[in-house]
């Protein structure tokens, strides 16, 4: 599954089949790049294609310019994105990111990856525990009226007062939400009613593919970006589950590969593609390869961070409310230094010592992304969940060990349900699915509040959020060992930032 937040690249949520524990989290990226550089290096000197971005200034004639630099210097142009002076261009020639970068009105430019095109990936993205027929025949039996089959086992729904909400409205059709991750299986039959295949499309080349279809997954690949969009607008249709917004429209960018890989040309496309087909609000499970953590102090690291900023900035001047994901190792990303034993996870990774400060999970931590944080069935932080004062926005249920925070009956599994692809429903767990709920409540607000710019609609997420003081001491496991410390205020700390997300006050204020 995709982000697992864990070995891998999604910032997503971590199997059910996992053994949740603190080492679940968003992989980091990269103080030193020395390792992924000797890698890129040594497939341009073989004569394999590798990917790049170059960020140039936005003027016509710098752009025209550039392009023609780049076919100079041994590359070829894949997509152009002209508005925020963004070039993805393919290339075998070696040290074409330095030459590139040496080029008039090239602000940056960098390698996004170090495996030569196409990447493959070893890394094993977890599979979710199916719900037997069993459990959802004993589940509708306790359904009440008004109550979709599935909906008693969602602890998650009145954790957030998404129950409540839907009394009042389920949202409106006017809003859409993007999910930006592995694909979605719009065929479901959660998911079909509320799908908007006109805000659909493949982004994994950097450039947008809108053949019918060509935003779903194979059979091989995760079924992460389905069961995230269910949790958003699974429809309240008698069937299944019941998203947070079961009334919004949902659509599918395809960012990852087949091999699972969150490339920033996919991601930069996924971004434009959102703002400029009028999405209101993105979801972002996953951290974009194959840094964790990109250091603006090197130099291919740092275009990658420009490239996204461009991007998701100029979604959130279109109108677009950007969410992400925190990552599931249990890492404080307000702390001095992090060591990453992951990065470069289509190189050779090193154990890599980190500054927070200077190097960023991206998309998660660039300027005006909805941080999220997720909690367990009893409200407190999930114990995989990366935390950090003045990182943390605001907090979700994203599911933890059932031996850690247990749910109320008739609820089983302290993990989420959602959709899987091909009409089946499963658990997972993870920040990825702590951010769905939030874009859910996002959307209900945007529904409320069909005016209100970007920056408005955050503005009452965060002050409609119910204030959650730290967990002090934070001992989740009971081995009388303090597992995270907690930093602020009842109304902004490290742990949940400006509180839980709370989908009552979404439509009523």
């Amino acid at each position: 599954m995709a982000h697992l937040r864990s070995r891998r690249r999604l910032a997503l949520a971590v199997p059910v089949v996992l053994s949740l524990t603190a080492s679940l989290g968003f992989l980091p990226a990269a103080a030193s790049a020395a390792p992924a550089t000797a890698d890129a290096v040594r497939a341009a000197d073989a004569g394999l294609n590798l990917s790049y971005v170059v960020n140039t200034r936005t003027d016509r004639r710098t752009i025209e310019s550039v392009r023609r630099e780049i076919s100079r210097n041994g590359g070829s142009v894949v997509a152009s994105y002209d508005t925020i002076g963004v070039i993805v261009a393919h290339s075998a020639a070696p040290d074409f990111a330095a030459r590139m970068r040496a080029v008039r009105g090239v602000d940056s430019a960098g390698a996004t990856r170090n495996a030569p095109l196409p990447a493959q990936s070893t890394t094993d993205m977890g599979t979710p525990k199916v719900l037997g027929a069993g459990q959802a025949a004993e589940a509708g039996a306790q359904a009440t009226a008004g109550q979709d089959p599935l909906e008693p086992l969602q602890w998650d729904l009145p954790a957030i007062k998404a129950d409540k909400a839907h009394e009042k409205t389920l949202g409106s059709p006017d809003v859409t939400v993007a999910v930006i991750d592995t694909g979605v299986d719009d065929t479901h039959p959660d998911i079909a009613p509320n799908f908007d295949r006109a805000a659909s499309a493949n982004c994994v080349s950097g450039k947008a593919d809108t053949t019918d279809g060509a935003w779903r997954p194979s059979a091989s690949e995760s079924p992460h970006g389905t069961h995230v969009a269910g949790e958003i607008a699974g429809a309240k249709n008698g069937v299944g589950i019941t998203g947070v917004a079961p009334g919004v429209k949902v659509a599918g960018i395809k960012v990852a590969n087949p091999d699972g890989y969150f490339y920033t040309e996919a991601v930069v496309c996924g971004f434009m593609w959102a703002a400029e087909h009028h999405v209101d609000v993105t979801n972002n499970s996953y951290y974009t390869d194959p840094w964790y953590f990109n250091c603006t102090t090197d130099p291919d690291q740092r275009a990658l961070v420009d490239a996204i900023t461009r991007a998701s900035r100029y979604a959130e001047r279109k109108g677009t409310v950007n969410v992400a994901a925190a990552g599931n190792e249990n890492y404080d990303l307000a702390s001095d230094s992090i060591t990453d034993p992951v990065s470069p996870n289509d190189g050779t990774p090193s154990d890599r010592v980190i500054d927070p400060h200077t190097c960023y999970d991206i998309p998660t931590q660039l300027p005006g992304v909805v941080t999220v944080a997720a909690t367990g069935a009893k409200g407190l932080k999930s114990s995989f969940s990366n935390y950090g004062l003045g990182v943390i926005d605001i907090a979700a249920p994203g599911g933890d060990s059932t031996a850690y925070q247990k749910p109320e009956p008739p609820a089983t599994s302290g993990l989420i349900l959602g959709p899987l692809p091909g009409g089946k429903w499963g658990y997972m767990a993870g920040t990825s699915m702590a951010t769905p709920h939030v874009v859910g409540v996002a959307a209900l607000i945007k529904s409320t509040h069909p005016h209100a710019p970007a920056a408005a609609v955050k503005a009452l997420l965060y002050a409609e959020a119910d204030a959650t003081p730290c967990t002090d001491p934070y001992d989740i496991d009971g081995d009388g060992k303090v597992d995270a410390v907690c930093e602020g205020s009842k109304n902004h700390n490290g742990f949940y930032g400006f509180g839980t997300a709370d989908a009552l006050a979404a439509v009523t204020r």
